[in-house]
C-alpha cells in the first residue's frame, strides 16, 4: 500500500472537529450543566461513530487493495506467459537474457535464454537500427510478425500479424483492374480486304480475345471494331504478367496467315479503388503504348509506377498524309498565334536534332513569325560543328542560332517553344526554357517513355518514322508556299535523315525516301552531306581501340568498353555500336564509355532479336527497339558493365 494512503489525511480534520467539540462541551458545562451534558453525550456518540467508520473504511480499502494487487500481479504474470505476444529481453551484446514461452514457441525452441539474437534470424539486424520505422514485419516459417523495439530497455515485442497479412493479400488480390485492348492497324488492313476475308479476320480476332478472357477469368466486351474493354482483378493481372501477356503473340502469329499480321496494344489501369481513375489510367497506358509503336502492354498504377511487356516487333508504319496535314495545319495556327518561335533539341544535339530544328524555324519564317534555334555551342560534336561552319556563311540563318540564356531574356507569354528529337524534359538543352514556356509543342520519332514534357499544346510522335527531320519535312510540305527551303536548310535536314537511317539502311520506310526526294528537289546537296559526315583519322583510331575490347556474350550480344577516366564523344560511342552490329554473329551491340559530363554512357544497337529499348529503359534510358542509349551516374565502366550484363541476362531469361 502506498505511503500516501497510509497517512490517512482524513484524520486531521476529524481530530480538529473532536478538539472543537470538547472545547464547546466545556463552555456549555460552564453555562448550563444539563445542556452541557446532553451536548457531550450526543457529540461523543457522533464523533466516536465517525472515528469507527474511518477506521473500518481504512481496513476495507487496505484489504481491497491487497486483493487487487495480488490479482493484478497474477494476471500480469499470466499475460506475460500466456498471451500470444512474443517478448524478448536482451543484454548489451544482443544475447537473450529472458524470453516468454510464446517467443520460444515462435522459433520452435524450449527456451531462448542465452541464445544470440542474430542466430535466431538475420532479419533482426535491420530491425535493431536507430532509424528504423515503427511498423516492421519479419517472417518466421509461414507466419508474419510485427516487431516493436524499445532500445532504451533492449526489449523486443513480436505480434502475430499472419491473419492480417492474409486479409490484406486477399483485399489487394481482389481489387478491380481495367484494361483497354486495341487491335493495331485493323481499319487500314480491313479496307484492303473483301467482305469474306474481313469477316473471317474479324471473327478470328474476336475468338482469340474472348478465349483469352474466358481462360483467365476476365470479362471482355467488344466496344468497337478494333477496341475491347477488359475487367478483371489484381490476382488475374499477376498471372498475366507471369505468362508475359501471351495474347500478344497469339494475335500476331495467328492473324499472320490471313493478313499482313495484326498486333494488339493493351493499356491497363490498376491500384486504385476508383473506377473512374482506373479508366483514366488504362487510357493513359494505351496512349503510352501507341506512342511506343504498339504491340505491347503498359500497366500503370495510381502511384505512377509503370510496367511494360512485349514490344518484340518493329513498329508498323501507320501514319497517313491526312494526319501529317492535320498536324501541320494545327502547328501553323499555333505559330501564327505566337510572337516568336524557339526550337530546342536534346543535349549534345546530333544532325537529326539540328536539321529538324532548322526545319521548324523555316516553318516559322513561312508564317512570317521570327524563329530561333536554341543551341549550346559548347556541346556540339565534330559533324554538327562542320554544319555550323557552313551555316555561318549564311548570316540570315546563323543570326537565328541563339544560346539558352538569350532565350530566357527574349521569351514572352506569347512565345512558342518547340521540342524536337526528344520528349524527355531531362534531355533538352536547357530545362529552364520549358519551365518558363506557356506554349509547348513536341515533335519526336522516339518511342514514348515514362518521362514526358507536361502541359503541351500539340504532340506529334511517330515512332515508326526514321527521324525527326523526316517528320518535319512532311509538315513543311503543308505550310504556306511563300518561301522555299534553301539549299543549306534542305541539306541539314537530309543529313539528319541520313545519320538516323545509317544511310537509308535502318528504320527506312517509303515515306523516308519521299521526304528525302522532297529535300533533294529543294536543292539538298548530297556531296555536302557526305562532307559534313566525314570523320578524321583520330576518330577512326579511337573507334578501332574500342572495338578491340569487344566481348561476345551468349545470343550474339557484343559489349565493348572504353577506359576509365578518358571521356569519349557520344557520337563516337554510337558509331562504334553501329559498326559492331555489322560484324558476323552479332545480333546486338553495346558500347560503354565515360562521357565528358562525368556520366558513363551506354549506346545500344540491335537487329531486332533483342529489344535494346527495354534494356536501356531498365537502366534509366530509352530509344527504339533497335536503337537506344542511357547515361549512368557511376564511378567506373566496370560497374556499368555489371549492371548491363545483369539486365541482359534477366531479359534473356524472361524471353518475353
Amino acid at each position: 500500500m502506498t505511503s500516501f494512503f497510509r497517512k490517512r489525511a482524513i484524520r486531521y480534520p476529524l481530530a480538529a472537529v473532536s478538539l472543537l467539540g470538547v472545547l464547546a462541551a466545556v463552555f456549555l458545562f460552564m453555562f448550563n450543566f444539563w445542556v452541557g451534558l446532553i451536548y457531550t453525550v450526543i457529540f461523543f456518540a457522533l464523533i466516536g461513530s465517525s472515528w469507527k467508520i474511518e477506521e473500518q473504511t481504512y481496513m476495507d480499502t487496505e484489504k481491497h487493495i491487497e486483493t487487487m494487487s495480488y490479482r493484478m500481479k497474477k494476471v500480469g504474470e499470466e499475460a506475460l506467459f500466456e498471451l500470444p505476444i512474443g517478448i524478448i529481453l536482451l543484454n548489451e551484446k544482443q544475447i537473450i537474457e529472458w524470453a516468454n514461452p510464446y517467443a520460444a514457441q515462435i522459433f520452435g525452441e524450449e527456451s531462448l535464454i542465452g541464445e544470440e539474437l542474430f542466430e535466431l534470424s538475420e532479419q533482426f539486424r535491420s530491425f535493431l537500427k536507430d532509424d528504423v520505422p515503427e511498423d516492421l514485419t519479419m517472417t518466421v516459417g509461414e507466419r508474419s510478425f510485427r516487431l516493436a523495439y524499445k532500445p532504451e530497455d533492449r526489449l523486443i515485442y513480436l505480434f502475430d500479424v499472419t491473419k492480417k497479412r492474409e486479409i490484406e493479400s486477399l483485399y489487394y488480390a481482389d481489387r478491380t483492374v481495367i484494361g483497354i485492348l486495341l487491335v493495331d492497324n485493323y481499319d487500314e488492313l480491313a479496307q484492303t480486304m473483301d467482305d469474306q476475308t474481313r469477316s473471317q479476320l474479324n471473327s478470328l480476332v474476336t475468338s482469340l480475345i474472348n478465349s483469352w478472357g474466358a481462360d483467365n477469368g476476365i470479362f471482355v466486351k467488344r466496344v468497337a471494331s478494333d477496341r475491347f474493354i477488359a475487367v478483371f482483378n489484381e490476382s488475374m493481372l499477376n498471372e498475366l504478367e507471369k505468362n508475359k501477356f501471351a495474347i500478344l503473340d497469339d494475335v500476331r502469329e495467328k492473324t499472320a496467315k490471313q493478313s499482313n499480321g495484326l498486333t494488339l496494344s493493351i493499356g491497363v489501369g490498376a491500384g486504385s479503388p476508383s473506377l473512374i481513375e482506373l479508366g483514366e489510367l488504362a487510357q493513359s497506358s494505351l496512349d503510352l503504348v501507341l506512342g511506343r509503336g504498339g504491340d505491347q502492354v503498359a500497366i500503370k498504377r495510381s502511384d505512377g509506377k509503370l510496367k511494360f511487356f512485349g514490344g518484340k516487333t518493329n513498329p508498323v508504319e501507320k501514319r497517313t498524309r491526312v494526319r501529317a496535314r492535320v498536324i501541320s495545319h494545327a502547328l501553323r495556327d499555333l505559330i501564327q498565334g505566337s510572337d516568336q518561335i524557339f526550337v530546342m533539341g536534346h543535349k549534345m544535339p546530333d544532325m537529326d536534332a539540328i536539321g529538324a530544328a532548322i526545319g521548324v524555324r523555316k516553318m516559322a519564317r513561312m508564317n512570317n513569325v521570327p524563329g530561333y534555334v536554341v543551341v549550346n555551342f559548347d556541346e556540339l560534336d565534330a559533324s554538327v560543328n562542320r554544319l555550323i561552319d557552313e551555316i555561318e556563311q549564311d548570316p540570315d540563318l546563323y543570326d537565328h542560332f541563339i544560346h539558352p540564356d538569350e532565350v530566357l531574356s527574349k521569351m514572352t507569354d506569347k512565345s512558342l517553344v518547340v521540342i524536337v528529337d526528344t520528349h524527355k524534359p531531362s534531355m533538352v538543352i536547357d530545362e529552364r526554357v520549358i519551365d518558363r514556356a506557356e506554349k509547348l509543342v513536341v515533335i519526336d520519332h522516339h518511342r514514348r517513355g515514362e518521362e514526358f514534357v507536361q502541359n503541351t499544346m500539340l504532340v506529334y510522335m511517330e515512332p515508326y518514322a526514321s527521324s525527326t527531320a523526316e517528320l518535319v519535312t512532311e509538315l513543311i510540305e503543308y505550310q504556306p508556299k511563300n518561301e522555299k527551303l534553301t539549299m543549306l536548310e534542305s541539306t541539314a535536314m537530309l543529313a539528319g535523315i541520313v545519320v538516323d537511317t545509317k544511310s537509308f539502311t535502318l528504320r527506312t520506310g517509303s515515306r523516308t525516301f519521299e521526304a528525302a526526294s522532297y529535300l533533294r528537289t529543294n536543292g539538298a546537296d548530297t556531296v555536302l552531306v557526305q562532307r559534313l559526315l566525314k570523320e578524321n583519322i583520330e576518330t577512326y583510331v579511337e573507334r578501332s581501340k574500342l572495338i578491340e575490347t569487344v566481348e561476345i556474350m551468349n545470343g550474339g550480344v557484343a559489349i565493348a568498353k572504353g577506359e576509365n577516366g578518358v571521356p569519349y564523344n557520344s557520337v563516337l560511342i554510337a558509331q562504334t555500336a553501329d559498326i559492331l552490329l555489322t560484324m558476323q554473329g552479332v545480333s546486338a551491340s553495346f558500347v560503354i564509355a565515360p562521357r565528358s559530363d562525368g556520366k558513363i554512357g551506354i549506346s545500344a544497337r540491335s537487329l531486332g532479336e533483342l529489344n535494346v529499348q527495354r534494356v536501356m529503359e531498365q537502366l534509366g534510358g530509352g530509344g527504339h527497339l533497335t536503337n537506344a542509349a542511357t547515361q549512368l551516374m557511376l564511378d567506373s565502366v566496370e560497374e556499368a558493365e555489371a549492371q548491363l550484363k545483369q539486365v541482359i541476362l534477366d531479359d534473356q531469361e524472361r524471353g518475353d
